[in-house]
């Protein structure tokens, strides 16, 4: 089956996200949380280890550089997660919105391999966070602790993480009631197309206001050419001191 993109939007817009019972399940699933899961952009707890690695520059940051990549490690099994819901619908649908400016990722890499990642949905001023991934210690909550720094520099106001985890939850989670987080989602997308998105009127997606919320303000602070691909221009590198302090401030 493919995914129509008009409908995956309105879906988002509505607070409505699809799953799949498998990575090789051909049928997806609309999901609509009675409690959902978010980070307050000023909630995001940083340990003293943590902390310490983000500002070490330990891992290379960078955002948009294979978002495929990060897309296909989020779908791989792993003794944790044996079974993945990223099927090949939602795959193609997510690399559809990526191509079109909708979906965005996040990498960390070491010695020029891609070692944690996440990647989500933008929309408005929210970011629907959907799947991450770490291959060394610490690597995904560092890629978390990035995005959250891009949103807050962007104008961002919502960070949905869909269902909460116990891992989500030491990092500053929180659960709130669907009501309370169809009344942030509204909020989000507020002047940005919101009603074309979700409109009886069947709006197309060119007709799509694109997102408010700036995803590459940023690299602002330090473009750069990509230390790994010389020829490839990339957001960054931002330092890690300057995500620490992006984050210890308070709006």
């Amino acid at each position: 089956m493919t995914i129509d993109l008009n409908i995956l939007l309105r879906a988002y817009a509505m607070g409505i996200f699809p799953m799949a019972d498998s990575r090789d399940d051909p049928e997806i699933f609309w999901v609509e949380p009675k409690k959902r899961a978010i980070l307050p952009l000023e909630g995001l707890h940083i340990s003293r280890s943590l902390r310490k690695t983000i500002r070490s520059d330990k891992f290379q940051v960078t955002a948009d550089r294979d978002f495929p990549a990060v897309l296909t490690a989020c779908a791989q099994s792993t003794p944790g997660r044996p079974e993945s819901w990223i099927n090949g619908p939602i795959a193609d649908a997510c690399l559809s919105l990526f191509q079109m400016g909708y979906a965005h990722s996040i990498e960390c890499w070491t010695g020029g391999r891609l070692v944690g990642g996440l990647y989500g949905i933008s929309l408005g001023r929210a970011f629907f966070g959907e799947s991450m991934f770490s291959r060394e210690t610490d690597a995904s909550k560092v890629a978390l602790a990035w995005l959250v720094a891009r949103l807050k520099a962007g104008g961002f106001e919502l960070l949905d993480c869909q269902f909460m985890t116990d891992h989500l939850r030491s990092l500053g989670a929180v659960e709130i009631s669907q009501a309370r987080y169809l009344s942030l989602l509204d909020s989000a997308l507020a002047g940005a197309g919101a009603a074309a998105v979700g409109g009886a009127g069947g709006a197309s997606l060119a007709s799509v206001v694109p997102s408010a919320g700036d995803f590459s303000a940023l690299d602002s602070l330090a473009p750069a050419a990509d230390p790994v691909l010389p020829t490839l221009v990339v957001p960054g590198p931002v330092s890690g001191q300057v995500i620490v302090q992006l984050l210890t401030q308070t709006s």
